[in-house]
């Protein structure tokens, strides 16, 4: 689990970046198109903060046109694995070569899954410039920090959910932490 948080960060941060591009790229929005921009502002003002150029903004277009189709793919494939694992592990007659097998796809379907995401990180990172790459690291020294904060925050908040103390006025305005976990 920590493992995965520890990939999530970038990745997270990265494709915030990535889904602002299409908004960032217009020339004149319609009003679709402004409504677009008012709820991605956070991720444009990130590609601003990093000052990329037309280029390299289509280039990120790119990238997210190849990177689409792939990641849907393995994340169906990944899906579709864990629903053979689960069904092989409450089979009526459950088969330990086959629980095995089942698992044995879940974790290749994870890793090309991993393998899209890592491959799109890495061109993006490619056609940074030093400057930009600077910009980008302290942008998710940052990113990184306010989540680590809001996850903090969760934490203490779950902990008073399992001692008991839900029901204080503080577990009351954090339930929103509980429920990701199934636990509110």
């Amino acid at each position: 689990v920590k493992m995965m948080k520890i990939f999530r960060i970038p990745t997270l941060f990265l494709f915030a970046i990535m889904f602002a591009v299409p908004v960032l790229a217009q020339d004149e929005p319609g009003a679709d198109s402004q409504r677009q921009v008012a709820n991605q502002q956070p991720q444009v003002n990130m590609l601003r903060q990093l000052g990329l150029n037309r280029e390299q903004i289509q280039r990120l277009q790119q990238i997210n046109r190849t990177r689409k189709p792939l990641m849907d793919a393995a994340q169906e494939k990944l899906r579709n694995a864990n629903r053979s694992l689960d069904e092989a592990i409450y089979a009526d007659e459950v088969s330990d070569a086959d629980v095995q097998a089942k698992l044995k796809d879940v974790q290749l379907a994870r890793a090309e899954v991993f393998r899209v995401r890592f491959t799109s990180e890495l061109a993006i990172r490619r056609m940074l410039t030093p400057e930009q790459l600077v910009r980008f690291r302290n942008m998710r020294q940052r990113f990184e920090r306010a989540r680590q904060e809001a996850e903090d925050e969760c934490d203490g908040f779950r902990e008073l959910h399992r001692v008991g103390l839900a029901q204080t006025k503080a577990g009351a305005e954090a339930a929103w932490c509980l429920v990701g976990d199934g636990l509110g």
